[in-house]
């Protein structure tokens, strides 16, 4: 990962959109194997795993929602983001592309954006970091903080100096490693056991109740869990991949490659802790932490070397998000806070100087939170997904599909949507015998309504947007059409 980071230093580092955006030049294999490394981060191999090994079936929903989610995102999003972002003002980042989209000469929208970016991706962050304290701790005997620390310092090093492209072509590479490992870990089970059979009869006698894919849910369970995949649209360290492809036409390739990745991926990471929950109950392994069985079986169930693979999947898995998150975290800082705000005259070369800075920044900001041991990576996640879901997801779509809408109305979608995430989390609230609000329903589901309702609402009850706009999305169509998706 290291050699990469190297390698890409020496293209990606002259100017800001060569280190922030790769110069939009990713091929169609790199952008999908990107985008779903980078999605696909310690939750998919330690979290989920953790979580079909606890309750079972029932979280097969969540995996449903998330295919559909990415899948729907390659096709309402991708084409029409690559083009607009290139037409509205060459913009390199998300706030940049909102700000020039809605002509807001404030500026103001681009840094609510920027904030929200800033804070979410930071607790984001964090998570991967939990994750590499565990896998640490859990397989080489380290101390976690030492995890978190060697975790981070790896990841500020190649992302530091070869930015975008140096975390593209790791999140590739990456994305080959955890295939191949999450593929092996339950063949593997499969094999020892003889059989599926075989497997779903230790199940069945030691937990009834994982068998069943409505254990435990109810409507607004499954509708809960399939919201996952509304998060897709506002996940800007996945859309990003969208702005950088090198041409709309590489989209429909794109698509088919990672959709393909991602269904063999996500089965696999599943399988694992399902099939997992079988092996250690026949072998009466214990497994002191749910989310680490993918950890156990390694050391169990392979020579050291194969099991070091696995490690490595893990470790790949962690890494490719946590330095996505770093970059669009580092990109907002500096080209929507730094550039737009404090020193409009900076050169290029400073400003990759001033991009560096604050990956390093995040970072550390990130160990921070991290340093609680306890944490959950799946609910740490599970909040930072729903707020970009909520907060960006029916803005961009909007954005992208509705000329109509103006700058009022993206201004109210963004404050609503996070706000009403944020009080389903932590405001002190009951319902329904006493459970808090984000047990009964996730709160994306909240969240994405509301922002969608004050999009619509406040955008049609003020002015409309200039002739400008209505130029852009002409602009925008002829390009599809050319090249239809």
């Amino acid at each position: 990962m290291l050699g990469i980071g190297l390698y890409a230093y020496r293209a990606s580092s002259e100017d800001s959109s060569g280190y922030l955006l790769g110069g939009r030049q990713l091929g169609p294999a790199v952008t999908a194997l990107s985008a779903g490394a980078s999605d696909m981060s310690g939750w998919m191999v330690m979290g989920l795993p953790g979580a079909l090994y606890l309750t079972g079936l029932s979280n097969l929903w969540v995996g449903i929602g998330l295919v559909a989610g990415a899948y729907l995102n390659y096709l309402i999003v991708a084409p029409r983001l690559r083009v607009f972002t290139e037409l509205a003002g060459d913009s390199i980042t998300l706030p940049e592309f909102f700000e020039n989209r809605f002509e807001d000469n404030t500026r103001m929208l681009r840094i609510v954006c920027s904030v929200v970016i800033i804070v979410f991706f930071t607790v984001y962050t964090s998570s991967g970091l939990v994750g590499g304290g565990k896998l640490f701790e859990s397989s080489l005997g380290a101390s976690y903080q030492a995890g978190v620390y060697i975790t981070a310092g790896v990841v500020v090093a190649y992302t530091l100096f070869g930015g975008f492209l140096a975390v593209s072509r790791t999140d590739f590479v990456q994305g080959c490693i955890m295939l191949v490992a999450l593929v092996l870990v339950p063949g593997t089970i499969i094999f020892e056991f003889g059989g599926l059979a075989d497997i779903t009869d230790t199940i069945s006698a030691a937990s009834p109740s994982h068998m069943n894919i409505l254990t435990g849910t109810t409507v607004l369970g499954v509708l809960s869990s399939l919201a996952w995949g509304l998060g897709y649209f506002g996940q800007p360290h996945i859309i990003v991949r969208f702005m950088a492809i090198r041409s709309v036409g590489d989209i429909k390739a794109a698509r088919r490659i990672g959709m393909s990745w991602m269904i063999v991926a996500l089965a696999g990471a599943m399988a694992t802790g399902f099939f997992g929950l079988a092996y250690v109950q026949k072998m009466n392994i214990p497994v002191d932490d749910a989310e680490t069985i993918l950890i156990v079986l390694s050391q169990v169930l392979f020579h050291p070397l194969i099991g070091g693979f696995v490690l490595a999947a893990i470790l790949a898995a962690i890494m490719s998000t946590v330095s996505s998150q770093l970059l669009v975290t580092s990109s907002s800082l500096t080209e929507d806070i730094y550039k737009a705000f404090f020193n409009k005259q900076v050169s290029e070369k400073q400003l990759v100087v001033v991009g560096r800075s604050c990956v390093v920044l995040v970072a550390l900001a990130a160990i921070y939170l991290a340093h609680d041991k306890d944490s959950s990576i799946l609910h740490i996640v599970a909040n930072a997904w729903a707020g970009f879901g909520a907060a960006f997801g029916p803005l961009v779509v909007f954005a992208l599909h509705w000329p109509r809408m103006n700058l009022a109305g993206a201004m109210a979608g963004i404050i609503v949507g996070a706000s009403t995430v944020l009080v389903w989390i932590y405001a002190p609230l009951t319902i329904m015998d006493g459970q808090t609000l984000s047990s009964v329903i996730y709160e994306i589901v909240p969240g994405v309504l509301a922002s969608s309702l004050a999009i619509v609402l406040v955008s049609l009850a003020t002015r409309p947007p200039s002739a400008t706009t209505s130029e852009l999305f002409h602009a925008m169509s002829d390009h599809l059409s050319v090249r239809p998706q």
